[in-house]
């Protein structure tokens, strides 16, 4: 099931997206609430998937939870940057929710880098409440997933020596286009890609530690609340970001999020 947050006509709603009755195109059944909190119920409402403006899918109510170094070939590539050994354990940093917008919104370069990088990734989705899960029940609390681009600004983590402030500008989190709840994640291709051309191309098979290793490490330092959002690290390729630049992070099954870069 495809989860979309939208807004049309001024409205913020979220929705389920199917097929038009007529055959006519997707539309999005609207839901009477908050997913994370009402479940499914939907209003009956459908609105064609064109007329409506995406939204990032989620907001997170206090955090989203970031895994560094998740990639042999990217721990290979920034070697002589951040360090070339691969972590024992998750390694785990925040961003703040601030930095999160949605697909076709604008990656603001902050005046202070002159060196923006993006990194494509697989973001998962908390949907219930998780402190210190067991590794073979952690996937219970994912509610779906997304694409993410956990944008950095290079010079400044490096500068800084530990990655809260390069990392989390506004901005600096895209989410989108939609949330999928139940996608074959075993060895999904996620590329990104800057004008058309690719920048990374990994597959979530190369993950060094698995989706639920993650929130179930993550849920011994972090009470997870629904609605909190899991990037799950990038592959190798990251590169820079200009103004004028257009990035899309494409995961087979979730979709293609855009975004330019000002």
């Amino acid at each position: 099931m495809k989860i979309a947050r939208y807004e049309v006509g001024g409205e913020i709603s979220y929705g389920i997206l199917d097929e038009a009755e007529d055959g006519s195109g997707i539309e999005l059944v609207e839901l009477s609430g908050d997913p994370f909190l009402t479940g499914f119920d939907t209003t009956g409402r459908r609105t064609k998937f064109q007329d409506v403006r995406l939204l990032a899918p989620v907001i997170p109510r206090s955090k989203v939870v970031c895994v560094g170094k998740n990639y042999a070939d990217h721990i290979e590539e920034m070697k002589g940057e951040t360090g070339g050994d691969a972590p024992k354990e998750p390694l785990l940093f925040l961003k703040p929710n601030t930095s999160v917008i949605g697909p076709g919104d604008a990656i603001v370069r902050p005046s202070i880098s002159d060196r923006v990088e993006h990194e494509g990734e697989l973001a998962l989705i908390i949907g219930a409440i998780a402190k210190d899960v067991p590794e073979d029940r952690a996937l219970e609390y994912v509610f779906g997933f997304t694409c993410a681009n956990d944008v950095t600004a290079r010079d400044i983590q490096i500068a800084d020596g530990q990655w809260a402030r390069g990392k989390g500008f506004d901005t600096f989190c895209p989410l989108g286009p939609v949330i999928e709840t139940d996608p074959d994640l075993s060895d999904a291709r996620i590329t990104t890609k800057v004008n058309g051309e690719i920048r990374q191309d990994g597959r979530t098979s190369q993950l060094i530690f698995s989706l639920a290793k993650i929130v179930a490490h993550a849920s011994q330092a972090f009470t997870l609340l629904p609605g909190d959002v899991i990037l799950t690290g990038t592959p190798a390729g990251v590169g820079r970001l200009e103004a004028g630049d257009t990035v899309e992070v494409e995961i087979e099954g979730l979709g293609i999020l855009r975004n330019t870069v000002r």
